[in-house]
Order: structure tokens, then sequence, then C-alpha cells
């Protein structure tokens, strides 16, 4: 039986047929794709659910090393103090708010050893307070810096429009979400160096490998995030320095304003063991090679690899804008019945 093909069909195939070296030209490169593919997959699965990252003894753990957390009053930057501590590392917490990092410095000396030692540092990013950055240029120089965390983070009480957005806010969301972590690392990156060791875990989001339509700003904002991390981990690697950006999906806290864990929104507890337990890998992000970039936690690292397997980013945008336009109505349903109460 003899088969007929359209014109546009056989005058390839007829080239295949009659030059043998394309036909094996083009079954090599199919299989050097696929075996690309295949084995960035087993990276990208190996890394996030069994190798183990750096131990954290390499950045003087239990030796009198400090590490430096910034939004250390609640959520993922609480939790990173409490864990941090836990493993021997002297915290250093900065927020703007003492009574919140007043409760924490207590519940670190309940839980932890005696031997640990905690410093309050107040400061608001989102003003341009140079004191309150020479204050805590101040306070540490004093101190072996093993460890910066930049925490501290703004996003949009719902998503909005960007023409809508207040000017106040977005003044804020730069300065807390870029000028801070600039900022902070400038301040302990020369201890870093001069010691040839350090660790810096800046925290990101999705938000910045995928435009977020109504929350722009903030998207931007995670993007600098990002390249900055990446650049910087170039710099520094040299010196025996680790820098990461870590892409976040949600976790459960204030600044979601999700409450409840579920199986891609982990409680900051389990974020932040994920976190310190992958260093120097990239897990999810190990598909793109993204450098700088760890997407440490399971079910995170998972959506980022088939996200980048996708590889369609107008869809998920679209995704993402349908997303937000839903929150927002539920979120203005919401203060529109605690109004009427009131």
């Amino acid at each position: 039986m003899s088969v007929v093909l359209p014109g546009c069909l056989s005058a390839p195939l007829a080239l295949v047929n009659e030059c043998p070296w394309l036909s094996t030209f083009l079954l090599l490169v199919g299989a050097l794709t696929f075996t690309r593919f295949a084995i960035k997959t087993v990276l990208v699965f190996a890394q996030t659910f069994i190798l183990p990252g750096k131990n954290l003894k390499q950045f003087a753990a239990k030796k009198g090393s400090w590490a430096v957390i910034t939004g250390a009053s609640d959520g993922i930057g609480r939790e990173f103090a409490l864990q941090l501590a836990r493993k021997g590392f002297n915290i250093l917490l900065v927020a703007r708010n003492n009574v919140m990092l007043t409760a924490v410095a207590e519940e670190i000396a309940s839980k932890c050893s005696p031997s640990v030692e905690t410093k309050i540092q107040l400061i608001d990013f989102s003003k341009k307070d140079e004191a309150a950055y020479e204050g805590l240029k101040s306070t540490m120089a004093e101190l072996d810096i093993g460890i910066l965390i930049n925490c501290v983070g703004k996003s949009h009480t719902m998503p909005t429009y960007f023409v809508e957005i207040p000017t106040q806010d977005i003044e804020d969301i730069v300065a807390i979400n870029i000028n801070a972590t600039m900022r902070v690392t400038s301040l302990v990156l020369p201890g870093m160096i001069q010691r040839k060791r350090g660790l810096i875990l800046n925290l990101g989001s999705f938000a910045g490998s995928i435009p977020s339509p109504m929350l722009a700003p903030y998207s931007a904002t995670k993007s600098f995030v990002s390249t900055f991390s990446s650049a910087l981990q170039e710099e520094v690697k040299s010196h025996n320095i680790i820098v990461h950006h870590l892409n976040t999906y949600f976790v459960v806290s204030k600044m979601s304003n999700i409450r409840r864990a579920s199986l891609f929104v982990p409680l900051p507890a389990d974020y932040v063991r994920a976190a310190l337990s992958k260093i120097s890998l990239s897990c999810g992000a190990a598909h793109t090679n993204r450098p700088g970039t760890l997407t440490p936690y399971w079910s995170h690292a998972v959506l980022d690899y088939l996200i980048h397997v996708v590889g369609i980013k107008s869809l998920f945008i679209g995704y993402t804008h349908g997303l937000h336009k839903s929150i927002r109505k539920r979120a203005l349903r919401k203060l529109e019945r605690e109004s009427k109460k009131q």
C-alpha cells in the first residue's frame, strides 16, 4: 500500500532520504535535546528531594558568629531568627517594632542555648533615615557576621491596578524591597569579604519571575532582588561567600494574608527549615540555570520546574491577572461587610 504525501511534506522527506547525514544530524540534535532536558529534570528532583545543602557550620555556627535578620519581628523573618539561634548563631534582630522584636528575643532566650546572644536594632526601612542606617552600621561593626537574611518586605494590601496605587505606597515598596536590601548588604559585605566567609539570603517571590498584574510595583522590586542576587553572587564567590535569591511562592504570613497551610502554602517554620537545608543548591531553579536563585520548598520547587517546562509566560501572566481580580473582589466585599458592622 502506497501513501501519497502532500507536496509540503514530501519535499523535506525526500531531502532526508537523499541525504542520510541530514537525518543523522536531526536525530543527534533530538537526542541531545532530550538528554539535556532529562539531566536537568533529574537534577531538579535530586536537589529538591535527596541532596543536602551546605552545613551551616561553614559560617561559624557555635563559634560566636552572628546572623543579621531584617524584618525579624514576624513571619518568615522571625522563624529565621529562631531556627538560626537553635543552630548556635547569635542573632541581631532588625525591624521597626520594638515590642515584637523584644518578644522574639525573649522567645530565643527561652528556647535556645544560654550562650546565644541577641541584640535589637530599630529601623523603619520605609524612611530615608541616614542616622538609623549609621546606627545599624555602628552596631554591626562590632559583630562577626556570618549570615545576613534580607527578609524585610512590603507588598500591597490587596491587588490594585497601578494607576490607582497611592504614590506613598509605591515609594514605600521601593524603599523597603530595593533600597533596604542594597543598603544593609553594603554594610555587611565588607566584613564577610575580610573574613572570607558568609551567606546572604534575599527573600524573593514568584512575582519576580512571572510579572504580576495588579501588583506591578511589588513584582518589579522582586525581579530586582533576583537580578541583584545573581550579579552579587558572581562578584563575591571567590571570597567564599554564597548569595541566594530565595524564590518563594505563598507562605502563611500577614503579608500573603493566608492563614492556613496547604500543599503549596507552607508554614513559615517549614519554609525556613527547607531554605536552611538547601544552601548552595538551586532545587526548582536548577532546570533553567538561574545563578544565585534557590527555590527551596519542595512544592514550590516542583511548581517552579513545571512553569518553566511549559514556558509560555503570557499564559501565567494572564492566569495571575485573573487570580488577582478575584482576590480584589473578595477583599472589597470583606471591607464592605466590616464597614456595615461598625
